[in-house]
């Protein structure tokens, strides 16, 4: 390597390494005020209550040995075991201090701008991978989310290791030994990201197949590495499917909690945010298997799209206005300078987008790596409710087309300059 060159990854190195350090630095701060706020009466365990409390009691059961199984009747496919397991090591270490856990939940939110630059680095180059990182560590909402008790950050880390094990398999055509491994690693990262949420066995399966298709190969290339992904998944997702198996009498590959979670988008009080008490008020779950209450959910939540299809395409647009806000719709955060920050952090992010998805346009692969989980959970969000919260994960590979569009920019003021 000549001089400059190795000049030129030292300074990427450094720049790269400060990127990480005042992304942790932001966190561990947010993870201080969080849990003073919190602490505060009535003392809680998140800023948004429901799913936290349940992460943690699993946790608590794992690290016990005990069933992974929470509430009375027990559920036990409620959940996939991805976050808790995070969880249970916070509480292994050190015991059921939810700081620590915090501080934990921190250092992956840091390690999440570091494969962001990864992906960039993958699919463009360098320093667009070091302004999508930039961008990832100081983002408010990326920051907060790392801190909270909910799985959006550890999702995003899973997201983010399957979309880079995707784009070095279809970046780099090696011989055959040597794609049936990436193709089983990619494949492997899918399903470990789907172990953290259960949509990204659809999404994330889709983007694979998409972005393999599109890449510049041959036709065995492109089928071997298909197989290989798929043969990767199904290994990953098989000890879960079979203990599943094993507990419910039913092979389930992710969860059994998708039929109410469809019926808490599509029913006659659904307003396109979530609101699950209809479980406490309707107790199936006292006289019907975990499967069964699963099925029943379901069915009525597509009676209710049958006989009410005008209703449903009204939440299927209100659940878009709030998937795709560019302020915070929880109640939690409705603090005006809140909003404005997140507003301000947002809306660029998204212009920058849609200019380097324009520029990227003959680049078929890298737009669907980057957009791909964006548009795929907004459409998986016309059924289910709606949020913010729920399209955060996708913006981090979404920084990296972002990032295309700012360094585009740049070298053109700069050049005029």
């Amino acid at each position: 390597m000549c001089r400059s060159g190795l000049l030129e990854t030292v300074a990427a190195n450094r720049c790269l390494l400060l990127t990480l350090v005042v992304a942790l630095a932001l966190r561990l701060v947010l993870a201080v005020v969080i849990q003073h706020r919190v602490d505060q009466p009535p003392a809680r365990l998140c800023l948004i209550a429901g799913d936290a409390e349940g992460y943690w009691e699993l946790a608590q059961h794992i690290v016990a040995m005990e069933d992974f199984a929470i509430y009375q009747p027990p559920r036990y496919v409620l959940r996939v075991p991805g976050f808790p397991l995070v969880l249970a090591l916070s509480q292994a270490v050190f015991g059921n201090n939810v700081f620590a856990a915090r501080c934990l939940l921190a250092v992956i939110g840091a390690a999440a701008c570091g494969l962001t630059y990864w992906l960039g680095r993958e699919l463009v180059d360098e320093t667009t991978g070091l302004i999508a990182a930039g961008y990832t560590a100081v983002s408010p909402t990326m920051a907060l989310f790392s801190v909270l008790m909910l799985s959006e950050t550890l999702f995003a880390f899973t997201l983010l290791l399957s979309l880079i094990a995707i784009a070095c398999l279809v970046r780099r055509k090696d011989a055959d030994s040597r794609l049936f491994w990436r193709s089983l690693v990619a494949g492997g990262s899918v399903g470990l990201a789907t172990l953290v949420r259960p949509t990204w066995l659809y999404v994330g399966v889709l983007i694979a197949v998409a972005a393999i298709f599109l890449c510049r190969g041959a036709l065995r290339f492109k089928f071997l590495s298909i197989a290989g992904v798929l043969v990767g998944l199904g290994l990953s997702m098989a000890p879960w499917a079979l203990r599943n198996g094993l507990v419910t009498g039913h092979l389930v590959f992710t969860t059994l909690w998708a039929g109410p979670s469809l019926y808490d988008g599509l029913n006659p009080q659904a307003t396109g945010d979530s609101d699950m008490r209809f479980v406490e008020t309707d107790r199936l779950f006292d006289h019907l298997s975990e499967f069964e209450v699963d099925r029943e959910y379901s069915r009525r939540a597509w009676n209710f799209v049958a006989e009410f299809p005008q209703r449903a395409l009204w939440l299927a647009w209100k659940k878009q206005q709030r998937y795709w806000s560019l302020v915070p719709n929880a109640d939690q955060f409705r603090d005006i300078w809140l909003q404005v920050v997140v507003f301000l952090a947002v809306l660029p992010l998204m212009v920058f987008a849609i200019y380097g998805g324009w520029l990227s346009r003959r680049d078929p692969a890298t737009l669907v790596m980057t957009t791909g989980a964006l548009l795929l959970f907004a459409a998986l969000h016309l059924l289910f409710v709606g949020s913010l919260r729920y399209r955060l994960p996708a913006e981090y590979p979404l920084a990296v087309l972002a990032a295309v569009g700012v360094r585009s920019l740049f070298l053109r003021f700069w050049r005029t300059a």
